[in-house]
């Protein structure tokens, strides 16, 4: 049977706002072709005022009325959102809950024939610049669904498709990774001000600086490594704060703080 919408939301957080307002403002999808479902009515209108979709408060609804649905709700309630739908089997599902496997998925969802493609976004999918590793393994037998999941992310940055075994890794490296770097611009932020510039000085020098560096890796063939030696003249500057960096175990740290993001996304599939 032809459903009325081509893509379901349930949940109307930060980052399905994000996801919505790329598929429509990018004019992917009509408004009028979405349909989201979240407890909060407030958010509901703002996101109806704004892109024209439709909303509604029941989560059935929209199990029931979309061709594909996306779980867009915190792991630890996906489990009650589930038991809403035991009579509603979705065909055709698409995840960004960080950590729910799709045999989880499918298992709580009940009996009948689940396709699921899980996809890990991170934060500056809400300015188009996004990074996601999304597994669409289930959809393989049709190019027609996987065209649909890539273009639908691809409104949002940039789509690397991977198996689901690696989406714990990719939420370490890039979904959990902004916060990474935001610390990184506030500390390097922080010394500048220590070295008696203004915050508003020391904070465009290393916004502009992460963002020029980041766009130099994108566009050189280089090795990271070689970069690196590229700024450290002998007996310069650079190589004096690069000693203090390695002494202080820099990439220690990084490595410790993705791992202990892996294990918590390990944990919440559990």
């Amino acid at each position: 049977m032809k459903k009325r919408y081509k893509l379901g939301v349930i949940g109307c957080g930060f980052m399905a706002s994000a996801i919505l307002k790329g598929v429509v403002l990018s004019e992917f999808l009509s408004g009028k072709k979405v349909i989201v479902s979240d407890p909060d009515e407030a958010k509901l209108r703002d996101i109806e005022d704004e892109l024209g979709v439709y909303t509604t408060t029941s989560n059935k609804e929209v199990a029931r009325e979309s061709e594909f649905v996306l779980f867009a709700v915190k792991p630890q309630t996906f489990s009650d959102v589930a038991s809403e739908l035991k009579e509603i089997c979705p065909e055709k599902v698409i995840s960004i809950m960080a950590g729910v496997r799709r045999a989880t998925i499918k298992n709580a969802l009940g009996v009948g024939i689940i396709k699921v493609a899980r996809c890990m976004p991170n934060l500056p999918c809400s300015i188009g610049s996004g990074m996601m590793g999304v597994d669409m393994s289930d959809f393989n037998s049709n190019s027609d669904d996987t065209e649909f999941i890539t273009k639908l992310f691809d409104c949002l940055g940039t789509v690397m498709s991977i198996s689901e075994e690696k989406l714990d890794a990719v939420t370490g490296i890039s979904g959990s990774g902004p916060a990474y770097v935001f610390m990184f611009i506030d500390a390097l932020t922080d010394a500048g001000v220590k070295q008696g510039l203004t915050r508003d000085q020391a904070q465009t020098l290393a916004v502009q600086t992460v963002f020029g560096s980041a766009e130099m890796v994108m566009n050189n063939e280089k090795p990271l490594p070689e970069l690196i030696m590229s700024v450290c003249s002998k007996g310069g500057t650079t190589i004096e704060a690069v000693k203090v960096l390695e002494n202080g175990n820099f990439r220690g740290v990084v490595s410790d703080a993705v791992d202990a993001c892996v294990a918590r996304s390990k944990e919440l599939s559990k």
